[in-house]
């Protein structure tokens, strides 16, 4: 999982920077929005809600626009953003990648033509729903961040159902369970004194392609860095495995690692 674990923390270094940026502020708010559409719009009493409010504070956007977006999802706000709906994409990228993309939009046709165009320009394609999705399964992910004792983590883990973990980084861990479980496992680490700073669903990839070539490379995380650019995407997985010098240089050379 080295080229896993590499990836995921240029993504997080790489989020720290894309925070600053407008795109953000929007991809967060259609997130609440969401959230708040789909259960109460009250934050105490839907973990989904209260989760994307917490990532919408770290990011650094107002109350206001906080409290605007809960109230556009409870529809008592009025616009249009009611319309926004949930949709995953699929594709495959250079070096037949599978890629799997979460997007909140109000214009379908909008989205699908920006997302093809990505795919084309940067040697992959958009593919039809179904085709790589399978290859993927959905978990829950709490991001535990500082200095980490294992033997704390460990037993903090088991105890609150987690399936694994992952050190990503020496400061860094990331910690897998079932989506149900997702709750549970974040409360009993912030419990055991752990420093939980994100909490996500994740689809998870069964098998790996491994990418070898400098090239296509940069292709591959040119066009993963592209989709993730576009206000519709919230979020990209992608199944490839990377030698972590190979992914460091290529990830350098693209401005992706830039804090």
């Amino acid at each position: 999982m080295a080229g896993h674990s590499k990836w995921a923390n240029i993504k997080r270094q790489k989020a720290v920077v894309d925070a600053k940026r407008g795109n953000v502020f929007t991809q967060l708010s259609r997130a609440i929005i969401v959230a708040a559409r789909n259960g109460v719009p009250d934050p105490a009493g839907n973990f989904q809600l209260r989760t994307a409010i917490d990532k919408a504070k770290a990011a650094g956007i107002p109350n206001d626009n906080i409290e605007r977006a809960i109230a556009k999802g409870a529809g008592t706000f009025g616009g249009d953003n009611s319309s926004l709906e949930e949709i995953r994409y699929e594709g495959y990228g250079p070096g037949g990648v599978a890629i799997l993309i979460e997007a909140l939009t109000d214009n379908r046709n909008r989205t699908a033509a920006d997302l093809r165009l990505s795919f084309s320009k940067n040697g992959g394609n958009l593919g039809e729903t179904g085709c790589v999705s399978w290859m993927f399964t959905q978990k829950g992910v709490c991001i535990v961040e500082g200095r980490v004792n294992e033997e704390q983590l460990l037993e903090a883990s088991l105890e609150g159902d987690a399936e694994s973990y992952e050190m990503i980084a020496e400061d860094i861990a990331e910690v897998f369970t079932e989506v149900v479980n997702l709750e549970k496992l974040s409360q009993t680490l912030k419990i055991k004194g752990l420093n939980v700073t994100d909490i996500e669903l994740r689809w998870t990839p069964g098998n790996q392609v491994e990418v070898t070539d400098p090239d296509q490379a940069k292709s591959l995380l040119k066009l993963i860095d592209t989709l993730e650019g576009l206000d519709d995407v919230q979020n990209v997985t992608a199944n490839f495995e990377m030698a972590e010098n190979l992914m460091a240089a290529t990830a350098k050379e693209s401005g992706l690692n830039k804090v």
